[in-house]
């Protein structure tokens, strides 16, 4: 009999008999590894720290009261979200609203919500923030997200903070002098402290120093001292071409870089900020489908699986890998090469374009791993897909944290007179 893979305790042919396929699952237990390592190991006797969770890699109602059960923050980029998290255990004060566009409806929202914090990415938001903030004549902490002009070295699409960069402006630019023009002795609006976030996926620290130092001799013109917000970015494993940083150890020298970079400019900061998302719940996550035709065609042989670029659209989006397994074949010699495909209809619905795994059937299991970042978040009804469930599992129970779509859902806004 071949071995199964078990996730969080249960094989993963339950939950595929259970929850069906394609389904989203999480480890619970990893993922509360990685929020007790980022608490244990992201403080300083030099100044206060606070962990933002950025809940666009992933986000449910269950996960966000998780990250508040540790103590974290989280940020937001919509209304959506904002909604989302308005559900949850987690305090106002801990929600921080980002985004480069927000409408003001969006904005809106977060003025009646009693959100207290927004980080603010150009001047005619802020002109919209300090628009609100005299309508409801209720307070609000702004934080300027600035482009230090510094590249962290990772695929285009995830670089955040290069010069011409959609996000931010430049310290030295007009536009953050007319923010903080408007934010001097405002009676509404706190000019709280400076952001930036430089891309994700970042396995060298180099570029988050020099965009530490960047932000830290911004801070020294300030009289009052202010929070320094350096973003997320820590990278995480998906192959084994990934070589990241040890978590644990990335943090300590993050803390210990701010503290000398403090100490040599003699600026004082009110809390150091840090926002990871992918690092929390990419590794804890695997999606499971179920192999259904083959194709053997001149170069290549095709795994056809029940989902594709509707549930992970990573790979056509950007090129991202993965790795894979037949779930219920896990010591099975591996001797097919091959490519898993999905059922989309585009020729750019491959999951995986080359890899070793055993001869399969049609009913067989296929898992690939660290899906928990952007799986569901960018998930989509190309095709009339219907998006999987999700479901977290620990010590053996598994328990469903968003239900699986079903046909009528994608009738449910259609106007059928």
């Amino acid at each position: 009999m071949s071995a199964i893979l078990e996730i969080g305790g249960v094989k993963a042919t339950e939950l595929a008999n259970q929850f069906k396929t394609p389904l989203y699952v999480y480890d619970q237990n990893q993922i509360e590894d990685t929020l007790t390592t980022f608490v244990e190991n992201f403080k300083s006797e030099a100044f206060p720290t606070k962990i933002i969770y950025a809940s666009k890699a992933f986000q449910a109602v269950q996960m966000v009261n998780l990250v508040a059960d540790y103590g974290l923050g989280i940020d937001v980029v919509s209304g959506g979200e904002l909604f989302t998290t308005l559900k949850s255990k987690m305090p106002r004060e801990g929600i921080y609203f980002h985004g480069n566009n927000k409408s003001r409806e969006e904005l809106d929202l977060a003025f009646k919500s009693w959100v207290s914090h927004i980080i603010c990415d150009n001047i005619m938001e802020l002109n919209v923030i300090d628009e609100l903030s005299h309508q409801y004549q209720q307070k609000m902490n702004i934080m300027l997200r600035l482009n230090v002009g510094i590249e962290a070295h990772t695929h285009e699409y995830i670089i955040t903070s290069h010069i011409d960069s959609k996000f931010g402006f430049a310290f030295e630019s007009e536009e953050c002098s007319q923010c903080l023009a408007l934010l001097t002795d405002h009676p509404y609006l706190t000019f709280e402290g400076v952001h930036c976030h430089i891309g994700s996926q970042i396995f060298d620290l180099t570029a988050w120093y020099a965009a530490i130092d960047k932000l830290v001799s911004a801070l020294k013109t300030f009289e009052q001292p202010l929070v320094l917000n350096i973003g997320g970015g820590f990278g995480i494993k998906y192959t084994d071409d990934d070589q990241p940083i040890e978590l644990a150890e990335s943090l300590r020298l993050l803390i210990r870089y701010v503290e000398t970079a403090l100490l040599e400019q003699d600026v004082t900061i009110t809390a150091l900020m840090i926002e990871p998302g992918r690092s929390i719940v990419g590794g804890a996550g695997s999606t499971l489908y179920t192999v259904g035709y083959q194709k053997q065609t001149p170069e290549k042989l095709y795994y056809f699986v029940d989902g594709g670029m509707s549930d992970n659209l990573r790979p056509s989006l950007y090129q991202a890998k993965y790795a894979c397994d037949l779930a219920n074949k896990l010591d099975a010699p591996k001797t097919e090469k091959v490519t898993v495909a999905g059922k989309c209809c585009e020729s750019g619905d491959i999951l995986i374009t080359e890899c070793l795994l055993p001869p399969a059937e049609e009913g067989d299991l296929l898992v690939t791993y660290t899906t928990g970042a952007y799986g569901h978040s960018m998930s989509n009804q190309y095709n009339k897909n219907l998006i999987p469930a999700v479901v977290f599992v620990k010590d053996g129970v598994a328990r469903e944290v968003i239900r699986r779509q079903t046909l009528e859902d994608l009738l449910r806004y259609e106007m059928l007179d």
